[in-house]
């Protein structure tokens, strides 16, 4: 099966979609611009389904190239039999190609190659082939001093290493032999001796057993760090009973060597071949092969965790383009302030004290009313970071004392401003600028539209993954580039506003022409139309036809630029207005008129009935923005800091990450709380985010807080289901003894993982 036919069956597709979105892939066509502009080609796959299709094209890709090496490899030792050519072209992992290709690996000099040497294959194909053999007296043929074999021993010790080695490069029982242990195998993680007090954060582990298929991403990865870190011992054991599946599996070897009789001599010295065959080289390669699995299935749960996390937190509502202020909290240094117009233009920056030590709370109070006023700030954005509570109450103050001033205050996630502040691209955009004021202009940008804000920062600095510095750093950088692409281009971009940093997720974009498009702005003004775009400079047809439909240009010569609508569909909507009598200005907005209209009426040759729906919808609602609708939340006063908690509170909250175990929610006291899974929803869920998502407006009840060791257990479960799970949860507890397997997770348990989990 070819990679084509291999992917359609894979994901459920026909060969003529599969066919034409890797066509299309492989012309440079991007997933946004396929999805969106090629629905014809590949009858409408959407973004996710392109998304797994590259995926998989690349691995088939690789596993093919990979093949085609093996293959010239074994045919360059005169070793490829017709039988083996067909089954590593039928091999459909890399796992498996790898096994068969495992007997013609050119590898080290092995026990049992300095067997062959010694001339005693023959002596163990002999003992396999006969098993009337007394091993003994077969094996006096063989000793030969001056090749190394001295006596009867050592030439029996010599053909077991060749009989060995065999067994341990037959893909068919490794293969076999790996997953029956997947399914039956136990992982114990126990504490390394002398560390119990360094590894505290690992309590949970030190004497811990689970069955290694149903071990969750997250404590996946929690014992893989604390192995990395020398603290966890990391063992798999066969089976919940030891030594009797070590016993199985050694029958299985055995069986595999079709011994029947191990009466007999041979087949008896053939016996505790097969044993020692499964213990010293089967086991430990199948060892390191599934704790490899594991591993990779975590780290690859965890990207796609931190993805739809991101995503989340691109596609937060955008307060929009509005006079913004940006405080950048602190104590000790000061409130950094930055003010920024509605297109994110930095107005003004100042730092004021208004707490300890200097506590010139009520002149910073008049000098930042001055600041509002002067500047016509519509909206106050606080980050969220030490200090945000105070501040909180600061502005508070404030607006008791200036109630002519009508501005909103928000809290909001200053994770990343930091970076950005130090970052070269803030150097670019701020050279004059202190670094520790340019985070305080990305907390008001990002609360204008956090979407070209947060773009500057490297994804993995937002803080919203879990265990994100242990997973493959490639893999994950790839992954979400690819959030942060389909996001940008989900929403659109202003090509009169947007940076450089923006513009080069879009389609066809790279970062230097996205620079060029940004100094061709600056030299020749505003653009007007989407076709002055095609001179800028290394610009070509390709990249125009990639970006433009994404790139938005307001109040421009053409309406239909401002829109989705590519411009290579402009002739079906000159069609549209030719046919309907009425201008482009009066289709625009129209809803009841467009959907009057029949689709299939404008479908030609080129362009058929998805991308004619898709051009009325739009001209309903040119530019829509597929974000939610804003809302701000203000924390409940008085409640400032952990020690204020208590349980039974009732109160409001964001979500700012969601793991597979439970949601993160900031509740204001400057240490998010966890909302375990148990405790989202009165009913069972699967999965955190069929309930929340980050960005989320939640109402929590407080169960239990430790302001010693900064854990805040929440609820989201109404009052009654809440009391009700958290006093079996305190039973649970009292009853606790090492497990041998993962128990329900406890809400103590739970919030453990919160100290574990990177943010």
């Amino acid at each position: 099966m070819d990679v084509i036919q291999r992917i359609a069956q894979e994901l459920s597709i026909t060969l003529k979609q599969a066919r034409a979105a890797v066509q299309l892939l492989d012309e440079g066509a991007t997933v946004p611009f396929i999805a969106r502009y090629r629905k014809e080609a590949t009858d409408g796959l959407d973004d996710t389904q392109l998304r797994n299709l590259e995926d998989r094209l690349g691995y088939l890709r690789e596993l093919n190239d990979r093949r085609a090496s093996i293959l010239d490899s074994i045919r360059s030792q005169d070793k490829l039999t017709p039988e083996l050519e067909q089954a590593i072209n039928d091999a459909d992992s890399k796992t498996l190609l790898e096994d068969l290709y495992l007997p013609y690996k050119p590898k080290r000099r092995t026990k049992a190659q300095i067997a062959r040497e010694a001339g005693l294959e023959p002596l163990a194909d002999a003992l396999l082939a006969d098993r009337r053999l007394i091993p003994e007296q077969a094996a006096l043929a063989y000793t030969d001093a001056e090749k190394g074999v001295s006596d009867v021993a050592a030439a029996l010790d010599g053909a077991r290493q060749i009989i060995m080695e065999r067994i341990s490069e037959d893909a068919e029982l490794l293969a076999q032999l790996r997953e029956h242990i997947w399914q039956k195998g136990i992982v114990h993680a126990s504490v390394v001796a002398g560390k119990e007090q360094a590894a505290e954060k690992f309590k949970d582990y030190f004497d811990y057993r689970e069955a290694i298929n149903k071990i969750a991403s997250h404590r996946a990865l929690a014992l893989f760090r604390g192995r990395n870190e020398d603290f966890l011992n990391l063992h798999l054991l066969p089976g919940a009973e030891e030594n009797e599946e070590h016993a199985l599996c050694a029958g299985r070897v055995a069986h595999h060597l079709k011994i029947t009789d191990s009466q007999q001599l041979t087949e008896a010295w053939l016996a505790e071949t097969a044993r020692l065959a499964w213990k010293i080289k089967l086991f430990t390669r199948i060892d390191l092969d599934l704790k490899q699995r594991l591993r990779e299935a975590a780290e690859q749960e965890a990207i796609r965790v931190f993805s739809c996390n991101l995503r989340d937190l691109l596609l937060a509502a955008p307060a929009g383009a509005k006079t913004t202020m940006g405080l950048d909290p602190g104590i000790r240094t000061g409130v950094k302030i930055a003010i920024v117009d509605n297109t994110g233009k930095l107005l003004a920056t100042d730092t004021l004290y208004p707490h300890p030590p200097r506590k010139q709370w009520d002149e910073s109070i008049e000098t930042l009313a001055q600041l509002i006023r002067q500047h016509h700030v519509d909206l106050v954005s606080i980050g969220n970071g030490t200090g945000s509570r105070e501040t909180d109450q600061w502005v508070a103050d404030l607006m008791k004392r200036h109630s002519d001033l009508l501005f909103k205050k928000m809290t909001v996630s200053e994770a990343g401003a930091s970076v950005y502040s130090a970052s070269e691209l803030a150097a670019k955009e701020f050279p004059g600028l202190d670094v520790s004021l340019r985070g305080a202009v990305s907390i008001a940008r990002r609360l204008q539209d956090p979407l070209a804000e947060l773009v500057k920062i490297d994804p993995k600095a937002i803080g919203v993954g879990q265990y994100q510095h242990d997973v493959n750093q490639v893999q994950l950088a790839r992954g979400l580039d690819n959030v942060v692409e389909d996001c940008v281009n989900a929403v659109g971009v202003d090509v009169n506003t947007a940076s450089v940093a923006l513009l080069k997720h879009v389609s066809g974009l790279s970062a230097s022409v996205s620079e060029n498009i940004v100094a061709f702005r600056n030299d020749n003004g505003p653009f007007s139309n989407r076709k002055q775009l095609k001179k800028v400079p290394r610009l070509g047809d390709k990249a125009f036809e990639q970006a433009a439909g994404f790139l938005r240009i307001m109040n421009g010569d053409n309406p239909l630029d401002a829109s989705a609508v590519h411009p290579e569909a402009y002739p079906v909507v000159e069609a549209i207005i030719s046919h309907t009598g009425k201008s482009i200005r009066d289709l625009i907005g129209q809803p009841p008129f467009l959907r009057g209209l029949n689709p299939a009426q404008f479908t030609d040759e080129r362009f058929g009935l998805p991308t004619v729906t898709d051009i009325l919808q739009e001209l309903e609602k040119p530019g829509r923005d597929p974000r939610p609708e804003f809302k701000s939340i203000a924390f409940k006063a008085g409640i400032e800091k952990i020690t204020d908690l208590q349980a039974g509170m009732r109160l409001d909250g964001v979500v700012t990450n969601v793991a597979n175990f439970g949601a993160f929610v900031d509740i204001g006291v400057h240490q998010d709380g966890l909302v375990h899974i148990s405790h989202l929803s009165d009913s069972f869920i699967k999965d955190p985010r069929e309930v929340v998502k980050t960005g989320d407006i939640v109402k929590v009840t407080v169960l239990e807080v430790d302001a010693d060791r900064k854990r805040i257990a929440l609820s989201m479960k109404s009052g009654a289901e809440a009391a009700k799970t958290d006093k079996v949860a305190s039973e649970d507890k009292k009853i606790a003894k090492p497990p041998k397997q993962q128990p329900v997770m406890t809400n103590s348990m739970a919030n453990a993982f919160a100290k574990a989990l990177n943010k």
